[in-house]
């Protein structure tokens, strides 16, 4: 199955803040929240932070750590066989597999995962998203987008 990947980070190569999965059938949706960095970018402050609580009830119990995000995922991921992470922005990739690395020479157990990028032309999650630069409904209005662009 594919998932649909968007993230928040801090500014361009900044660190991970918060991070989505939609799945592309079904409604069981991953979101984690980072602690957030000590020094944060001005525009991240204005228009990331005051809409990282904005999700269902359940979906964000606060900050986890990056080794609990990453276990959380491997745990999410752990019943598809040949799951496959969509992100239409090549930092929310390397974002996700820097997470999923947690020291030198491990990471934790995804099995095999394929990746793809997708240029969406037409797309824009600020014209898009119900909550523009919160990861879980950029994730779900990339599901959205690309399910009606395929159709």
């Amino acid at each position: 199955m594919r998932y649909f990947l968007d993230t928040e980070f801090n500014g361009f190569g900044g660190e991970l803040i918060s991070l989505a999965l939609v799945p592309e059938h079904g409604h069981d949706e991953y979101y984690a929240v980072l602690p957030l960095p000590a020094a944060l970018h001005p525009w991240v402050e204005r228009n990331v932070v005051p809409y990282l609580n904005s999700v269902p009830p359940g979906l964000n119990g606060g900050p986890v750590s990056r080794l609990e995000a990453a276990t959380e995922i491997a745990h999410y991921l752990r019943g598809d066989e040949a799951p496959v992470i969509v992100a239409d922005w090549p930092e929310d990739i390397a974002h996700f597999c820097l997470l999923i690395v947690t020291k030198a020479g491990d990471m934790v157990p995804t099995g095999n995962l394929s990746f793809e990028f997708v240029s969406s032309p037409g797309f824009s999650t600020a014209g898009i998203s119900k909550v523009p630069h919160n990861a879980l409904h950029d994730a779900r209005a990339l599901r959205d987008f690309m399910t009606r662009w395929e159709a």
